[in-house]
């Protein structure tokens, strides 16, 4: 097919870059560019990360920091001590990975075992609670202790901390893929 009428079939223009249809999509080629949200080139112009291990990691990574900033701000702003709020912060990121690991681990389980295939809306809500309801159990008594309040008063913060998480996360992930480009399983 020439040129222009393979342009013309995927809607491009002639002398534009050739579109790839992958699931019905299609994408198109700027080199080694990652697509990003919108199927704009990602914003740092080059592929970054040579294996989806190194993306989860430096992802992981740097939403805790981020996290660990955010939760010692916030408690902070309610009237705790900023050394104590420190330490939720650390202590509620990294019972959040590791509590992350063990859930995704026994969902996934779970969902091979159940038959359930696709995770339709359903689903991810159910994933979305229990996760979230496992990390309520396993941090009220601990932010009780840290700040020395009692367990309503930790409950409360950590639902001020779960609904700006909420929030934070899909902001966070937004912006990550418009800087580093959209992993290769989702272009």
């Amino acid at each position: 097919m020439p040129v222009d009428a393979a342009a013309e079939a995927t809607g491009d223009a002639p002398g534009a870059a050739p579109a790839e249809v992958t699931g019905g999509r299609a994408r198109r080629h700027t080199g080694d560019v990652p697509a990003a949200p919108g199927g704009r080139p990602a914003l740092v112009g080059r592929r970054v990360f040579s294996s989806p291990m190194q993306r989860r990691v430096a992802y992981a990574v740097v939403f805790e920091a981020l996290a660990i900033v955010f939760t010692t701000l916030i408690l902070a702003a309610l009237g705790n001590p900023a050394g104590s709020s420190a330490v939720v912060g650390v202590v509620s990121s990294v019972v959040a990975l590791l509590w992350n690991m063990l859930f995704n681990t026994l969902f996934e389980w779970w969902e091979r075992r159940s038959g359930h295939t696709g995770r339709p809306l359903w689903m991810r809500l159910l994933h979305t609670f229990l996760f979230e309801a496992g990390l309520v159990v396993v941090l009220v008594p601990a932010v009780a202790l840290i700040l020395q309040v009692g367990l309503w008063e930790a409950f409360l913060y950590e639902l001020a901390l779960i609904i700006f998480f909420l929030v934070y996360n899909a902001v966070y992930a937004w912006c990550f893929d418009r800087i580093f480009g959209l992993p290769d399983s989702a272009q």
